[in-house]
This record gives structure tokens, sequence and C-alpha cells, in this order.
């Protein structure tokens, strides 16, 4: 194994921890832009929690409103733009991952020159990463995508139909501001597409991996059996506070590149092929990934099927690689997440665009990174077998 680690992000974890904000933000400056999403912060209580903290402790703070489910890139650029012409100093993150990751680039956005898309990958362009932010607080009222404590943010470009991402070292985090009482409102279908989420980050670099790294493997696997443990209390009873810790955690680590570190992944096809299709049909991250997860393992199976055996029997105790993946799609299923296209009103029509669109934005023109490599008409045996 060869490889560099580094994660700069502090995290503050457990119940209560809100109530902290105040007197955290005020060492990183006294003029806030907190960042939520569609209102369900205002309705939970959240928000008037947070300003009342952040004004008890001398912080000035603008609330930005709006960011969807899948962050559009014009939000972003207005967000950003509102926290430069405020002057704000930090910038916070109240919500999902979606919030979380839209807060990532505009705290880029005021040190950032030409076009924003840019920053992107995406085929067609040289990406030109970020390389300032101002500082960032997340404090995460969902447990999924792991975004509080890593570099990386997911938007949306609208007018091209792309989905797309970016990782730099300036969009980490200064803070991750953890109190899992913040995922008790959570409906039961949304926590479940965030179990669906977490155990797809972890599973994404388990199989796609070409090192040989026995450490990271079993972490991914305890991550995975947590979420399997947890989720399901998280699903049936939203006030279970242990449940919901459990499964915050597993999230965080499950993205926070302890897993990923030696691992050598070759790509994320499962995420590069969802991208695609939320793009288009703006699908609930978790809600895609829970159908197409087992769809690709079925495929990879096929490709080499060591690694999925070992999956079967260490998560499962299931001999058969086979019988290792039908368990984890009812699993997904128990917890009351779609595993078919048709479940989500998707059909096979657009298959051949869906997978030239994967190829195009979450590849190099002619297949998906990943292990193996995905051409088109590999990723619409995906869509098929997910049909």
């Amino acid at each position: 194994m060869k490889f560099e680690f580094t994660n700069p992000t502090r995290v503050v974890f457990g119940a209560g921890t809100l109530d902290r904000l105040g007197r955290e933000t005020v060492r990183m400056g006294t003029r806030a832009l907190v960042v939520i999403g569609g209102g369900s912060v205002r309705q939970s209580g959240t928000l008037e929690r947070a300003l009342t903290s952040l004004k008890e402790a001398g912080v000035d703070a603008t609330v930005f409103e709006g960011v969807e489910p899948n962050p559009r890139l014009t939000t972003v650029i207005d967000g950003g733009s509102q926290a430069g012409e405020r002057r704000a100093e930090v910038i916070i993150a109240l919500g999902g991952g979606s919030v979380m990751d839209a807060a990532k680039v505009m705290a880029a956005v005021p040190y950032y020159e030409g076009d924003l898309w840019d920053m992107m990958i995406h085929r067609g362009a040289d990406q030109r990463l970020p390389r300032r932010a101002l500082p960032l607080i997340t404090v995460p009222t969902l447990a999924a995508t792991g975004s509080e404590m890593n570099a990386g943010a997911v938007v949306t470009n609208v007018d091209t139909t792309e989905k797309s991402y970016v990782i730099a070292p300036c969009l980490y985090p200064a803070l991750a501001l953890v109190d899992p009482e913040l995922t008790m409102s959570v409906p039961p279908d949304h926590t479940a597409y965030g179990v669906a989420d977490l155990i797809t980050h972890v599973t994404e670099s388990y199989f796609n991996g070409t090192g040989v790294t026995p450490l990271q493997d079993r972490m991914a696997e305890g991550v995975v059996l947590t979420a399997i443990e947890y989720g399901p209390r998280a699903v049936t009873d939203g006030k279970d506070l242990e449940a919901r810790a459990q499964v915050q955690w597993a999230s965080i680590v499950a993205l926070n590149g302890w897993v990923q570190a030696g691992s050598s992944a070759a790509g994320f096809p499962v995420h590069q092929i969802e991208h695609v299709l939320s793009a288009h049909t703006d699908l609930a991250h978790g809600a895609g990934l829970s159908i197409l997860s087992p769809a690709w393992m079925k495929l990879a199976a096929t490709r080499y099927r060591d690694k999925f055996d070992r999956f079967a029997r260490r998560v499962f105790e299931r001999d058969d690689a086979s019988d290792g993946i039908e368990a984890l799609e009812t699993f997904f299923h128990s917890m009351g997440c779609p595993t078919r296209l048709t479940e989500v009103d998707v059909g096979p029509e657009n298959f051949d665009r869906y997978a030239r669109d994967a190829v195009r934005v979450g590849g190099d023109g002619t297949r998906v990174f990943g292990h193996p490599p995905l051409t088109v008409d590999d990723v619409i045996e995906v869509l098929r077998l997910a049909a």
C-alpha cells in the first residue's frame, strides 16, 4: 500500500452539541451565512436554536434558504455571492448532504475566478480546483453522505443536465458539529435512503479497490454491519437516539477517508450512474443507490467473484456471491427503499441516453471508471438488471 491521508476536520459529536454552535463559530468570525434547505429546519425549531446560539455569542447571522435536494449550480452561485456581499467570515451548513455540499462550494465562490462549473469534473473542460474558501462549519440533520467530514461536494448543472463533483483540500469543513438529536425528525423513507447511501459509499471502495487492504476491508464490513444493525431501528422508531447516533457515526466513517485509504479505488461507478439518473429525474440520491447498487454488483460479480463471495460470508453469513447480493437487496427493500427502477417511474426508453451520459460525465467518454470499467453497453445492462 502507498497512500497519503489527511483529514483536518475537527468533530464534536453527541446529543445536545448544537448548543455549542455560537461559541464555536465566534472563534472563526462574527459574521456568518447560515445555509439551509427547503425549510424543514425551521419547522423543527432547529434553525431557531442555532440562530439563538449564534446571537448569544455575538455572531451576526444571515440565512440563505432554498438549497435543493440535488443542489443546483445557480443556487450555489447565488449563495456564494450573498456570502461575499454580506462579508461573511464563516459559512454554516445546517441540513443534509445537499446543504453541506452546496455550502462547501459557496464558501469557495468569493475567491474563485471564472466559470464556477469549471470547478467540477466534467468532460470537455480542464478542471480548475478551488484553492481557498471561507471557514465552514457543518451541522448535519441527516445521516447519509458523510459530507460533514470530507472535502467533496456534488452539484447539478440544470442547463447541461449534468451532475458532477469536486474534491479539494480547501473544502474540508473546519468543524463538524454532529448532534444525532437533529436527525430524529427525519421521516422513515429518507432515513432509509441515508442508510443505503452510507452502505454504498463503503461498497464502492470495497469492490472497486485494487490494493490489498485487509484492515480497510474489515472497517468497511464493520460500517455495513453497523448500518444493518441500527438502520432498521432508526427507520422504525425515529426517536431511538442510540440508533440515530450509531447510524450518524457510520455515515461519517463511511466517507471520511479511513475506509478508502490505500484502496486505490478505480472509481465509484454506482454513484456515477446514479448522478445521471438524478440529474434527469431529480430522484433522491439514496433511493437511486438502493436500486443501482445491487444491479451493478450482479454484473461486476460475473467479472470477478472472490471479493463478492467474501462480502457475502462476512456480512450476511452466506457462501455465495449471488446470495449475498440478494441479501443486500432484501435488506434495502425491508427498510422501504426502492430496489427497481419501475418503483420510481423510470422506464427503459431512456436507458441508452443515461448510459451515454454516464460514460461522458462520469468517465473518459468511452467507459465509466470502475472495477471493471463499464462501457455504454455495460451501463445499459446495469440499468436492465435494475429494471
